[in-house]
């Protein structure tokens, strides 16, 4: 039986690209998508995780439109990396479905708790909608099976300041509700997503298939590797929300250490740094698994493989 996700998210070009990773992998069922503010504002995440759907002719897939703001901190939504739009050069249609009218929190906390144990959700954004559920409905946390989310830099440096990682630097109150809800949390931050390196080579790979899934796969990530290129020297974009689903498709590639990890919400230059507890000195107990390492181009070349399966099955 696949197991049953629901991703939480605010597309963003790698979050765009970690649902077409979802449809593509039968290992996964997509229940719905649930959005928030980070990259974009919460309207053009919405709109966003609509017309990808659109796409990929998963238009039954639900979207509930969620938290506007974070929780304390001022609204961030930059197109720095993902553009205006969120999704690089790529121009999709308006899409012809609606995010339904029940508000993600909500919705979270209504498909959850009708099936306890049975449905694991993926925050691959700033973690707001999961830490209003958990606020609003204390038997959330009890009831969600496990969350997978992609945020924090624990040994490696942060992408937004010098110690924080964007999702969780953009509300790290509810990061700190998240992470000392109880649920079982796996935990993949950059020490990890900055080994799934996507090249230019791979992309014209993808691009010997003559799909629409295949052209958008480029016009997303063209900007990001011209970004890459003009601030790093990775030699390729980091895969960070896609990984996430390595975690259901192939978990042997990732190497995972249960661990105390805490995030500081205190302000100054470690405002959103996560930190985890090495060598047990506050004597608390693991609160997470956290991917410290992972096969990076094995997990790529997945990528690529099931990019190109799926673009076989949408054609022009």
């Amino acid at each position: 039986m696949p197991h049953r996700i629901i991703i939480d998210t605010d597309p963003g070009i790698d979050d765009a690209l970690a649902f077409l990773l979802a449809l593509a992998s039968p290992e996964v069922q997509l229940e719905a998508l649930t959005t928030t503010q980070g990259n974009v504002v919460v309207e053009t995440a919405t709109r966003n995780a609509l017309s990808v759907l659109e796409l990929a002719h998963a238009s039954q897939i639900p979207v509930a439109q969620g938290s506007m703001f974070p929780l304390v901190q001022p609204l961030y939504a930059s197109a720095a990396v993902h553009g205006e739009s969120g999704l690089g050069n790529a121009v999709l249609p308006e899409p012809k479905a609606q995010a339904i009218s029940q508000h993600a929190v909500d919705f979270l906390i209504e498909k959850v708790l009708a099936e306890p144990g049975e449905i694991s959700v993926f925050p691959i954004g700033p973690l707001s909608n999961i830490a209003l559920a958990i606020r609003k409905e204390p038997r959330f946390a009890k009831a969600v099976k496990q969350l997978v989310i992609m945020g924090g830099a624990v040994r490696e440096g942060g992408n937004m300041s010098p110690l924080a990682e964007f999702n969780i630097y953009v509300d790290p109150h509810a990061a700190h509700i998240v992470f000392h809800s109880g649920i079982p949390i796996t935990l993949i931050p950059l020490d990890a997503t900055h080994k799934c390196l996507v090249t230019r080579a791979d992309v014209e790979h993808i691009n010997e298939v003559k799909s629409p899934i295949a052209r958008f796969v480029k016009d997303v990530l063209t900007p990001y590797l011209d970004f890459y290129e003009a601030n790093t020297d990775f030699g390729g974009s980091a895969l960070h929300d896609p990984l996430t689903l390595a975690t259901l498709i192939a978990p042997e590639l990732l190497t995972l250490q249960e661990l105390y990890v805490d995030v500081d919400i205190h302000g100054g230059v470690s405002m959103g740094n996560t930190f985890a507890d090495f060598y047990q000195i506050a004597r608390k107990p693991a609160n997470m698994k956290v991917a410290l390492d992972v096969q990076g181009r094995k997990f790529i070349e997945l990528f690529v493989e099931r990019m190109i399966q799926l673009s076989r099955k949408i054609q022009d």
